[in-house]
């Protein structure tokens, strides 16, 4: 069998972690009080180049940036909730689109470092990963209307990334009404390749029943971004069975680092990725409580099982 990991190199691949390893950024309770600055030093020494925005994180770029330098980190991307979905949500979202790219440019200050940071947005108008309901019974299904904005939103939102030399990455997330298979597709089918890509989070993908290796192969030349990440398939059967929220999923342990839970297709993932000529970051996340899961041990983990199948 042919394999094309090779083509995953540092030159162009760049490995990031997202600080929900540390705290979560959606529900601030699960927190066990690590200041950021332990958690970026963590990253660091867990073998990562670059990081996610996390909420503890300074807003102002002049504080931010020297703290990362003298990690060695750079950011990976921010996140932007759309909310095309519901009224009068549409000026809000794009400003705030113009805000974190705005951040951005001010972290990155004109470097030529090719390690530029993606814009990452899901929308969640209707979305029920925050509430503390049953999670997947609760998963909005868009109207015909509701995805015509959707799309015209996504679409403004790519010309903004795509004027700024950005990236605009979509999010399938647990919770929203991108989460399922066919919306998947439609998303795909319905938006122009050239202003929104796809970010593959293997995780939330396949929690939602969504087959991860299938989505690569399919729109290997549109994922940009990557959020490597395993989960439990036994919890996501708890959250089936007892009606659990999405938070409550996370305490009860759905994610980990990728190598930890029950998805087995990583290697053919990458590959897929690796044939289509991947470029760009590949970010391993586990939204876990930390007072469960040592933040340190499970970065290193994953960074441990990227290196067993990179070579690096």
């Amino acid at each position: 069998m042919t394999t094309y990991l090779h083509r995953l190199t540092p030159a162009k691949v760049w490995l990031g972690v997202i600080p929900t390893l540390w705290w979560n950024d959606d529900f601030i309770n699960i927190d066990i009080g690590i200041p950021y600055e332990q958690a970026l030093s963590e990253m660091a020494l867990a073998g990562y180049v670059g990081c996610g925005v996390g909420h503890k994180y300074p807003t102002d770029p002049k504080i931010l940036r020297p703290v990362l330098e003298l990690r060695g980190l750079r950011i990976s991307e921010p996140w932007v909730s759309t909310y095309f979905t519901i009224k009068a949500m549409n000026r809000h979202t794009l400003e705030n689109v113009d805000a974190q790219l705005d951040f951005l440019e001010a972290m990155e200050g004109g470097s030529d470092d090719p390690r530029r940071a993606d814009l990452v947005v899901s929308e969640f108008g209707g979305a029920v990963n925050p509430l503390p309901v049953a999670l997947f019974p609760n998963c909005p299904d868009f109207s015909e209307e509701q995805w015509k904005h959707l799309i015209e939103g996504l679409h403004a939102a790519g010309e903004k990334a795509k004027a700024r030399n950005r990236r605009l990455c979509y999010h399938p997330h647990l919770g929203t009404g991108v989460m399922k298979t066919e919306a998947i597709h439609r998303l795909m089918d319905e938006t122009d390749p050239g202003l929104v890509n796809m970010l593959l989070d293997t995780a939330h993908q396949a929690a939602a029943g969504v087959d991860p290796l299938a989505l690569a192969r399919k729109y290997a030349h549109r994922i940009k971004h990557v959020h490597l990440k395993d989960f439990r398939a036994e919890v996501v059967r708890d959250i089936h069975t007892g009606g659990l929220s999405f938070q409550q999923g996370i305490e009860a342990g759905i994610f980990t680092v990728p190598g930890d839970g029950s998805i087995e297709t990583f290697p053919e993932i990458l590959d897929a990725l690796a044939e289509a000529d991947f470029a760009g970051w590949i970010c391993v996340e586990a939204e876990q409580d930390p007072a469960k899961a040592n933040p340190l041990q499970y970065a290193k983990m994953g960074r441990e099982y990227l290196r067993k199948l990179l070579g690096w």
